[in-house]
């Protein structure tokens, strides 16, 4: 009787430290995987925003138009401001219709470089930084100059707004300048109302407006 009761008490004291020790070794090996869990996810996140550091470093502004609202506010390089709706996006320009700052509903095609800051909000801001879906390159790939072209093609009537407004009619148009027809805003160049004809670098004016 007495010893299978001792017998009975060590197996019970033999018993308790390796159950003890199991339960450590488990719990152990927990917090181990929760670690490593938690610092492949932070590795990983900060992979991950230093890839976004980089996108965002390269963006240009045309970039940042693409995937910004249609609605624009422009301030310009002679000082106008321009608030306008995007119609269009080329390489280098921009077009849409003119909201406020001009003539409401009247057509604009602004050069990109004529910019100097656009006004956004911060969900605006913070979309203009994200991948813009575009539907196709073919516009991504047309200049400012092509743009003027189309319009000398159509014989419309413009005025080119900046510190010097001058209005007239798009004759020719080189790289970095046009051939203006100088005339009264909204008339055809006929022989008689054409009052002169300018050579006008595209630095000299801000944006094309449409009357």
């Amino acid at each position: 009787m007495g010893t299978s009761a001792l017998w009975r008490t060590l197996r019970t004291v033999d018993r308790e430290p390796v159950r003890f020790a199991r339960v450590r070794f488990e719990d152990l090996f927990d917090d181990l995987e929760s670690q490593l869990e938690a610092e492949l996810g932070a590795e990983q996140r900060d992979l991950q925003a230093e890839e976004e550091r980089f996108r965002i470093g390269r963006l240009e502004l045309r970039d940042r138009i693409a995937a910004a609202p249609r609605l624009l506010d422009l301030t310009l390089r002679a000082g106008g401001r321009l608030r306008m709706r995007r119609m269009a996006l080329g390489r280098d320009w921009l077009n849409g219709i003119v909201l406020e700052g001009a003539p409401a509903e009247t057509g604009a095609v602004v050069p990109l470089h004529a910019i100097v800051g656009i006004e956004l909000d911060g969900d605006g801001a913070a979309a203009s930084v994200r991948p813009a879906k575009e539907a196709g390159d073919l516009q991504a790939r047309l200049s400012f100059a092509f743009a003027l072209r189309d319009l000398a093609r159509r014989r419309a009537s413009v005025i080119l707004e900046g510190a010097s407004p001058i209005a007239g009619t798009i004759d020719r148009v080189g790289r970095d300048h046009l051939d203006l027809a100088v005339h009264e805003p909204g008339e055809r160049p006929r022989h008689g109302a054409v009052r002169s004809w300018r050579l006008v670098p595209f630095a000299a004016f801000d944006w094309v407006r449409l009357p």
